[in-house]
């Protein structure tokens, strides 16, 4: 299974960006539970976004509810967040994440490579 990230950068405070990640390599044989975004800044540990499970519940950051949204398309398998108003203390590395079953019984989980995003003020 492979995780493909995209949509960091560099923007300005205030702005916004949309993080797309598509998973590959699943067959029917693999059973996505949760699909979801970490993030890890500069001297600090990785931590918790946002993550969308399966049948559709919501976990937001206390830091990212009201600004950001994730969503997914489970045809795609692939995981979005939708990022507006950012903050300078949004500058990190966004990694995706995605875990699940595989035949109903065996866990997995799998992290992209990240994609950084820069945030000016």
């Amino acid at each position: 299974v492979q995780l493909q990230a995209s949509g960091g950068g560099l923007v300005q405070a205030g702005g916004s960006l949309r993080l797309s990640c598509a998973a590959s390599g699943t067959g029917s044989m693999f059973s996505i539970n949760n699909m979801g975004w970490y993030r890890r800044a500069p001297g600090k540990e990785r931590e918790l976004v946002a993550s969308v499970e399966s049948g559709g519940s919501l976990i937001y950051a206390d830091s990212a509810k009201g600004r950001f949204t994730v969503s997914r398309d489970n045809a795609k398998n692939t995981v979005y967040l939708q990022m507006n108003n950012l903050k300078p203390e949004d500058t990190a590395v966004y990694l995706c994440h995605v875990d699940g079953l595989i035949l109903g019984t065996s866990p997995f989980d799998y992290w992209g490579q990240g994609t950084l995003v820069t945030v000016s003020s």
